[in-house]
């Protein structure tokens, strides 16, 4: 794994090549002293419905944010991918959310960053991860759920 980033808990967040293209990747992560595993969709909305259930208004305002952070990143032509808009910053925004659920508000953005670049650069017509966001808090979750884990 192409270590992209680590959290300050010591998550490495990475990448392997994948095999639709010269630049495609898959997303991978390693807690310490765990094996290696890959964040799926359906994991990362039910992490969202986590935090909302504590925290409905910042988890919205996350959703959003990462509306925004998809709006902004562009297709790559090179690999590894490189972060393309995360900031520190934006991890101290949403650190409320931290009290509850499996996964860091750092590690939901830089995670959701890296799938939204990859996507970007295999499907630049449209992405399952800006579907799912578009519909998480305005559609109800089991079609929410439904979405993430389509697979076609």
């Amino acid at each position: 794994m192409d270590v992209i980033y680590k959290t300050k808990d010591g998550i490495e967040i990475g990448t392997i090549r994948g095999r639709k293209g010269p630049h495609d990747f898959r997303v991978k992560f390693k807690a310490p002293n765990k094996r290696e595993r890959t964040p799926a969709h359906v994991h990362l909305v039910i992490e969202l419905y986590v935090k909302y259930a504590h925290e409905p208004k910042l988890t919205l305002e996350m959703r959003d944010h990462l509306l925004s952070v998809f709006d902004s990143i562009t297709p790559i032509n090179y690999y590894p991918p490189k972060l393309q808009v995360f900031s520190q910053e934006h991890v101290n925004k949403f650190r409320k959310l931290d009290a509850v659920g499996e996964f860091t508000s750092e590690f939901m953005l830089v995670a959701t960053e890296l799938i939204m670049i990859q996507e970007k650069t295999n499907y630049p017509e449209g992405s399952q991860t800006q579907k799912l966001y578009r519909a998480f808090g305005v559609k109800d979750r089991f079609s929410v759920i439904q979405k993430a884990v389509w697979r076609g």
